[in-house]
């Protein structure tokens, strides 16, 4: 049972981590991967680790340390679909630009829309076209995350919530900007420049 616990303390130190690395230790602790095989559906029955994706975990004392940081939040965002950023109501409550409650972080994806309800929280992803897929940068700190710009995380918002701008009129846009208690006055000009920019491209097409 020790070198159960040693894997687990080595574990404990990493922001998450997939099986491929468990097999890893395992082997630098004399281990078969079948036994790690074993060891990690224990960690999983006894709660020791969290299930994130297929193949993706993170280890409960190492969540229950961060779980209050929103940085390690978009950041297991990143992780868990990839590749994938931060956007829409999460990123506009990063910017100070809404104060509704985020119970799902949403991300935007070239992949197929899809949610991940786990122990660490809800993650949804919602799939854009490549050309769509943009205007997102990495923001650096204690856990790394990549998240739209504030105008593009109006942006997408609105992209899905009014179905690709269906029937919506770019004039009626600041009716439906005030309508979600967004504030975008509180926006940089320079973004609020080019959010209504991307307006104008895409409510016509």
């Amino acid at each position: 049972m020790k070198s159960r616990k040693n894997l687990l303390e080595q574990l404990k130190s990493l922001p998450h981590f997939s099986k491929n690395t468990v097999y890893q230790l395992g082997k630098q602790l004399g281990l078969k991967d079948g036994t790690v095989d074993t060891y990690i559906s224990r960690f999983l029955k006894y709660k020791e680790i969290i299930w994130l994706n297929k193949g993706l975990y993170v280890s409960t004392d190492f969540f229950e340390k961060n779980k209050n940081d929103i940085s390690y939040s978009f950041y297991l965002a990143n992780v868990i679909r990839t590749p994938s950023y931060v956007s829409s109501w999460a990123a506009l409550q990063y910017y100070n630009l809404a104060t509704e409650a985020v119970h799902s972080i949403t991300s935007v994806s070239p992949k197929v829309t899809r949610d991940f309800k786990t122990k660490a929280g809800n993650f949804s992803y919602q799939s854009f076209k490549k050309d769509l897929f943009s205007d997102f940068s990495l923001t650096k700190g204690k856990f790394d995350f990549y998240i739209a710009s504030p105008s593009k995380a109006l942006f997408d918002l609105l992209y899905f919530r009014t179905r690709q701008f269906r029937s919506v009129k770019p004039e009626n846009i600041k009716a439906l900007i005030e309508e979600l208690r967004i504030d975008i006055d509180e926006m940089d000009k320079s973004e609020q420049k080019k959010f209504y920019t991307m307006i104008k491209k895409y409510s016509h097409e």
